[in-house]
Parts: C-alpha cells; sequence; structure tokens
C-alpha cells in the first residue's frame, strides 16, 4: 500500500472552517466563468490519471476489484464522463429563449439563465467509489458550484485517494472531509444549497429530514427491490448470461443490478441450465480462484448476507459455498417460493441470486408491484410486447430491455431512482442539470409603459380589455372533445400550431417546387 496514505479522519472541528472556505469563494463569484470550471474539470482529469495506479490498488485492498473492472467502471468511466461535460459545457450553460411565449409577450426577451446553486455537498458510498464520488463533483463544478466532498469510509483506501485527487482543484472552491458518522453528521449540520447522497433508503430517509429543517434540496440516489422478468419467449440463453453478469458483477454490490428474478415456470429448468453453464464460462476454476470476482467490503456485510441466506426458505441451487476469513460469499443462486421469503423482502445488495418461478407475465407484474412499487430498476426479458407491457404497468426509475442494466452503462444517459429508489438524477448533461437553478428572466423596456399600462390602478373600466389582451379561446367543449375548426385546419394543415403549419406549408411548397 505504499502509494496509499493511510486513513485519516477528519477532524470534526475542521469541517466548519472548511465549509465556511467553500461557502464564501462561492460568494465571490470566483467559480462561475465558464473557463474556470473548465480548468478545474481539465484538472480533474488530470488527477485522476496520475493516480491510476493508487486506484486500482485501493479498489483491490477495499473490494478485490480487479484491474478490468476498476477501469470499465471507475477510472476510465469519469475520465469519459469530464471530456464529455468539458465538450458541450458552454452550450449547457448558455441562456435559453423561454419556449411557448405569446408574441407579445417576447417584448420582454423571456429567457432561462444557467446559475450555479452554491455551495454543494456531495456523500458517496463504498461499492463504486470512484464514479459514484467523483460523478456527482464532476457535474457540481461544471454548474459553477463550489463544493465539498464526503467519501465513503467503508473504502478508506479509495477514500484517501479521492482526497489526493482533490487536492489537485482549487481548495478554495473544492475540499474532502473524511469519516464516518460524526464527520457526516458535522457537514448535515451546516447549510447547504444542495445535498447530493447516494446510498441506503435508510440513511436517504435521515438526510432527507435534516436537510429539509432548512429547505435544503437534496438528490437521492438510493436502493431497490429490483425485478428482473423472464417470460417464456424470452432468449433464456441470453437472460441467463446477461443476468447472471448483472447479479455477480462486483460481488453482486450493484444497487441497480435484479434483486430477484420472476420466470416463467415453464422454462425454469431450460433457464437453470443455462446458467449453469454462463457460470462455468464467466469462472471457469471457480469464482474463489477467478482474479475477476470480488468480496464484500467488510465482515458487517458478508455476515449480513450470510444470515440472509440462513434465514431463506428457498432451496440453494447453485454457489452457496462461503469464506469469513476472505469475505467471500460464491455466486449463489436460490429458488423460491413465496414473496415473503428473506431474500425478497429484503435488498440483498450482495452475490445473491434468488429465483422466483410464476404461471404467467400478469403474476409477475403483480408480483413486482406488490413487492416494490418503485424500484430503481426493471428487467424485462421477452418479445416486443410484452416488455412494452412491462414497461406500462410497472414503474422504476430506469429499465433495460433484454438486458441487466445496460441503461446505467451509459455515462451520457441521465440516472435517478423515483419513488422509495430515489430521486433526482445526474450523469451528462442531468449532472449538469443537478447542480443548476434555471432562472427565469425578462426585461423590460421602457417605451413598452403605454402596452403595459393597463396593470396600474384605477382598474375600473380595464378588466374587458385585459382579458381581450390575455385569454385564450378553449378548443375542446364541456364534454372534453376537441372543436374541429376548418379555418384552423387550412391555417394549420393539421398542425397544433401556428408554427407548425408554416412548417407543412413550407414542405408543401417544396415539394411543388421541385416537381416544376
Amino acid at each position: 500500500m505504499g502509494l496509499i496514505p493511510e486513513f485519516t479522519e477528519t477532524s470534526v472541528e475542521a469541517i466548519i472552517p472548511a465549509v465556511s472556505r467553500v461557502r464564501d469563494t462561492f460568494i465571490t463569484q470566483k467559480t462561475k466563468p465558464i473557463e474556470f470550471r473548465l480548468v478545474q474539470l481539465r484538472k480533474l482529469y488530470w488527477a485522476l490519471t496520475d493516480n491510476e495506479a493508487a486506484i486500482v490498488e485501493a479498489c483491490k485492498q477495499d473490494l478485490n476489484k480487479s484491474v478490468y473492472e476498476t477501469y470499465l467502471s471507475e477510472i476510465d468511466w469519469c475520465k469519459n464522463d469530464i471530456l464529455f461535460v468539458c465538450k458541450n459545457l458552454e452550450k449547457w450553460a448558455k441562456d435559453e429563449s423561454a419556449p411557448d411565449i405569446p408574441l407579445m409577450n417576447r417584448l420582454v426577451s423571456p429567457k432561462i439563465r444557467k446559475d450555479p446553486l452554491g455551495c454543494v455537498l456531495i456523500i458517496s458510498t463504498y461499492n463504486f467509489p470512484v464514479q459514484l464520488a467523483i460523478g456527482p463533483l464532476i457535474g457540481a463544478i461544471a454548474a459553477g458550484c463550489t463544493a465539498i466532498l464526503k467519501p465513503s469510509e467503508n473504502a478508506p483506501l479509495v477514500a484517501m485517494v479521492l482526497g489526493t485527487v482533490v487536492s489537485a482543484l482549487d481548495q478554495d472552491c473544492y475540499g474532502c472531509v473524511q469519516g464516518g458518522i460524526p464527520q457526516s453528521t458535522a457537514l448535515l449540520d451546516q447549510k447547504w444549497d444542495k445535498i447530493f447522497y447516494t446510498g441506503s433508503p435508510v440513511v436517504g430517509k435521515i438526510i432527507a429530514k435534516k436537510a429539509a429543517e432548512t429547505l435544503t434540496p437534496v438528490t437521492l440516489e438510493l436502493g431497490g427491490r429490483n425485478p428482473a422478468i423472464v417470460t417464456k419467449n424470452a432468449d433464456i440463453r441470453l437472460a441467463a448470461r446477461r443476468l447472471l453478469w448483472g447479479k455477480f458483477h462486483n460481488a453482486g454490490q450493484v444497487c441497480i443490478s435484479q434483486n430477484y428474478t420472476l420466470i416463467d415456470q415453464e422454462i425454469l429448468p431450460g433457464f437453470l441450465k443455462e446458467l449453469q453453464v454462463a457460470m462455468k464460462e464467466f469462472y471457469p476454476e471457480g469464482a474463489k480462484a477467478s482474479p475477476d470476482y470480488g468480496r464484500i467490503i467488510n465482515n458487517r456485510q458478508w455476515k449480513r448476507l450470510k444470515d440472509m441466506i440462513d434465514n431463506t426458505k428457498g432451496k440453494i441451487l447453485i454457489g452457496g459455498t462461503m469464506d469469513e476469513a476472505e469475505k467471500f460469499l460464491e455466486p449463489t443462486v436460490i429458488q423460491v417460493d413465496d414473496i415473503t421469503d428473506s431474500l425478497i423482502v429484503e435488498e440483498s445488495f450482495g452475490p445473491i441470486m434468488p429465483i422466483l418461478p410464476v404461471n404467467d407475465l400478469d403474476q409477475a407484474i403483480r408480483i413486482a408491484n406488490e413487492v416494490d412499487p418503485t424500484p430503481l430498476g426493471a428487467y424485462p426479458f421477452g418479445n416486443k410486447a410484452e416488455t412494452d407491457k412491462v414497461l406500462q404497468r410497472l414503474r422504476s426509475g430506469g429499465a433495460s430491455v433484454n438486458d441487466a442494466w445496460f441503461h446505467g452503462c451509459l455515462p451520457m444517459l441521465a440516472f435517478g431512482g423515483v419513488g422509495n429508489s430515489g430521486q433526482g438524477s445526474y450523469r451528462g448533461k442531468a449532472s449538469f442539470d443537478a447542480f443548476t437553478h434555471r432562472r427565469s428572466v425578462t426585461t423590460t423596456p421602457g417605451w413598452m409603459e403605454s402596452f403595459i399600462d393597463i396593470r396600474y390602478p384605477p382598474y375600473k373600466g380595464k378588466l374587458a380589455k385585459f382579458q381581450k389582451m390575455t385569454n385564450a379561446k378553449p378548443n375542446f367543449d364541456r364534454d372534453g372533445k376537441v372543436k374541429f375548426s376548418l379555418v384552423s385546419f387550412l391555417l394549420t394543415l393539421g398542425a397544433r400550431s401556428t408554427l407548425g403549419g408554416l412548417a407543412r406549408y413550407a414542405i408543401v411548397l417544396l415539394g411543388e417546387s421541385r416537381l416544376e
């Protein structure tokens, strides 16, 4: 561990001065210029590059994460995200013309400014300790905020490397606080303009309650009891391979992976055979001997997972081997028969894959809605009609059709939960938006006074004129049916707006000119 400093907690007494420093800096407007933000993002890129060896070692020590997975889901993920944001930041930060403004009101030049929210707090978790810390920080920097990052103490070596990475940035604008509950508590006692938290729903509720005391907005990236649904029309070989990878990647410590699999009982035997084939292919010498299979983060989490297996009434079909000394838990597939089983009721957040056979798709959808009506992800496997039915009748933060959390693998695609699985989203442009206030602005010129003096008292005799100027007329009757207007149709060629009608007329005229 020569590349990594020993884990050292930040003293609670040092937190208030650190927060005051970044808050005071924000007030000076230092972080608002686009070029300043870009310079900081570029420095972050090179800080990650310069510390790659330390990140690889820290991820290996903390999670037994392979070099491949560390680059795939940690280092390269963040570096590519930075490059994407740098390429697009100037475009995102520009003022926008306000949409759908009536012609008369356009005279006041309505627009949307993109203002940074202010001084923000980012609290990350341990399963993807680099990505889930640096990802939100990229958004905060891009938006022009100042920030304090609090990495997870459960991945202590990665946390120390992250401290080194953040130290490459402007220290008046960005800081890193190390520690556990005392440090988190002290941080939450401060006033923030935004709190971004990734972790468990239990802690998420604590943070949301604390933030509510000061009306502080929050983004909560939580977990969920995510269902995979495999119908009798699914490609069982692909379903087995993809769900096996999705559930046992990072030793199952993936909040977005399926927590349980509902499968048509007709294809269960074939599906289990394909799981065994894929298991042998992925880990030819067994998971324990594989350099590509991780370990559970700590003994407390290992024991929690062991208790879940001990308490289930289900039958172990594949795996089940454990080694507490190595914090090893073999990829384990268990068939359960009841939605009240411990493996269904609780989020495992580990390499346990419970399978519950069902009679048909309708039963699978009913069970999924009963277990968790707002999971973080949903993974339907089947034909298009079946997967569309799942998407229509089951809510979730995101979904991957015929795959395991592929939507969570795209750095440019907004990612977030709904209901109990979280609120708000980030990644790509959504990261910029998460830390940005869309500020509506109008500018009223002096020459407009004669147009707007109708708003001044006395109001006698002005109401009818005001209504004539501002009130629109409905295009529907009292039964909610849209009225047909021949004049409107001719003016717009059936489009829903004047601009749409002009566009259709332009297309018609262009077509006629080409015929000539």
